[in-house]
């Protein structure tokens, strides 16, 4: 399926769940927050929360600095 992260296009199995995402594209899995279609998802639900056709799925790196 085709879904789009951080404005990049990018296929990944059907049924694939944030967590899933997240493993296949080589990214953290700590100090990030993700959001599918606008809405934030907790970090407990990223292992069941399931991507859908074109889904936007935003990953957002903390930073620390002043």
């Amino acid at each position: 399926m085709e879904v789009w992260v951080n404005g990049e296009r990018r296929e990944l199995p059907a049924g694939a769940a944030v967590a899933d995402a997240l493993a296949a594209l080589g990214l953290p899995r700590s100090g990030v927050a993700v959001a599918v279609d606008g809405e934030v998802v907790r970090r407990v639900d990223w292992s069941t929360a399931a991507l859908t056709e074109g889904a936007r799925v935003e990953v957002l790196t903390a930073v620390q600095g002043g």
